[in-house]
């Protein structure tokens, strides 16, 4: 069976770089997945996630015409299923403003994209609208705070 692009299959992770890592695949062929393939969410160190000899499910992204294979992890995994109403188990204890569910282990497979809003669709008016509102309001509560400090100005002295 010959690799084509689009394919998921199995491999076995034979090498890691600073940059990806390298997994064997069927007929004796090497890809590469690059470090942004390799899960979901941020990736800064890639041996948080992947070791040599690990057994992986890798999604065939390029076949170049030099023989290189670019594959990924991320998007081999199966979609998320994003859970019905508030369970209470968010793995979070953390409920900043913009804070979303963590997942319980940097292993991939185990991230939230959205955060538990329902988000609807917006139109560009909409979400300009809420961005505007939003800086003002912080504009507003940095000037309060520059108030209580006693009148500190980015401005400075420089006269009109």
């Amino acid at each position: 069976m010959s690799l084509e692009v689009g394919m998921i299959v199995e491999g076995k992770v034979t090498g890691i770089t600073k940059f990806g890592a390298f997994v064997d695949l069927e007929d004796g062929k090497t890809g590469m997945v690059h470090i942004s393939e390799v899960a979901p969410t941020y990736v800064n160190d890639i041996k948080d996630f992947l070791s040599e000899g690990q057994k992986v499910k890798v999604k065939v992204l390029t076949i170049g015409e030099d023989g290189k294979i670019g594959l990924s992890i991320k998007k081999a995994m199966p979609p998320q299923k994003k859970p019905s109403g508030n369970s209470g188990n968010n793995n979070s204890s953390y409920h900043g403003r913009n804070s979303a569910p963590r997942p319980a282990s940097p292993r991939p497979g185990n991230f939230e994209w959205q955060s538990s809003k329902k988000s609807e669709p917006s139109s560009f008016e909409d979400m300009l609208s809420r961005f505007k509102q939003t800086s003002d309001e912080k504009m507003s509560d940095l000037k309060r705070m520059e108030n209580k400090r006693g009148g500190y100005s980015r401005r400075g002295n420089s006269s009109k």
